[in-house]
C-alpha cells in the first residue's frame, strides 16, 4: 500500500462508535478468539465456538464479526494497536524504524497458531469485512512507520519501508522464515533503506 493510499484510508475513529456495553462485548469476543487460537488451529475455530467461550449468544458475536476471517483480522488489528510506538528523538531515525518494524514483526512470533490463523485470514479472498480490516491494519502500520521516520520523512522511503514490512510478513506467514529471523532481516534492510545514521 502506498503512503498516499494509506493516508486516504478512512480513519477508524470515524466508524460508528460503540457504546460501553458494545465495546465490552466486542473485547470479550476478541479475547475469547485469541484464547481459542492459542489452544487450537484456524481450522477448528468458529464464530459460534468463540461466542460460547465469550459467554455471548452467537447472534451477538455475528453482530460484530461477519465471519471467522473477519474475527481473526480484528484480532490481528487489536494486537497491532497494542504495539508500542518508538519515537524517542534521542534515537536515530534508523534505530527508531528498526525498533518499530521489529516490534510489529515480533508481535505474534511466540504465538504460532495465532500467527498462522492471522496469515490465513488476512490473505483470504474477497471478504469485504476482511478487506476493510486489512485497510485499517495498513493505515495503522503506515502511522507507526511514519511516526518512527519523523515528520520530514520522504514518501518514497515510507513506501519502501511499508512494502518491505508487508513482504516480510508474507515470508514469515508462508513459513520461509520465522518471525524472529524476519525481524533480524528487517533490521538489516532498514539500514539500506533509511541509511546508516548511527
Amino acid at each position: 500500500m502506498s503512503s498516499e493510499a494509506a493516508a486516504a484510508i478512512v480513519d477508524p475513529s470515524q466508524q460508528p462508535p460503540r457504546n460501553r456495553r458494545q465495546e465490552e462485548t466486542f473485547r470479550k469476543v476478541l479475547a475469547a478468539g485469541v484464547e481459542m487460537l492459542r489452544e487450537s488451529s484456524y481450522a477448528d475455530l468458529t464464530v459460534r465456538a468463540v461466542a460460547a467461550r465469550a459467554k455471548v449468544a452467537p447472534a451477538t458475536a455475528y453482530t460484530y464479526f461477519s465471519s471467522k476471517n473477519h474475527l481473526i483480522a480484528e484480532v490481528y488489528l487489536d494486537l497491532m494497536q497494542q504495539v508500542d510506538y518508538f519515537t524517542d528523538v534521542n534515537d536515530t531515525k534508523t534505530v527508531r524504524v528498526e525498533k518499530t518494524l521489529r516490534s510489529m514483526a515480533l508481535m505474534i512470533a511466540d504465538d504460532p497458531e495465532v500467527a498462522a490463523a492471522c496469515t490465513t485470514a488476512l490473505l483470504s479472498g474477497n471478504d469485504t469485512a476482511v478487506r476493510a480490516v486489512r485497510e485499517r491494519i495498513g493505515a495503522e502500520i503506515h502511522r507507526r512507520i511514519r511516526a518512527a521516520v519523523g515528520p520530514d520523512g520522504d514518501p518514497r522511503t515510507l513506501a519502501a519501508l511499508e512494502m518491505t514490512f508487508f513482504g516480510a510478513l508474507v515470508n514469515a506467514g508462508s513459513g520461509a522464515f520465522t518471525y524472529h529471523q524476519i525481524a533480524d532481516r528487517l533490521s538489516y534492510v532498514v539500514g539500506l533503506i533509511v541509511g546508516e545514521d548511527r
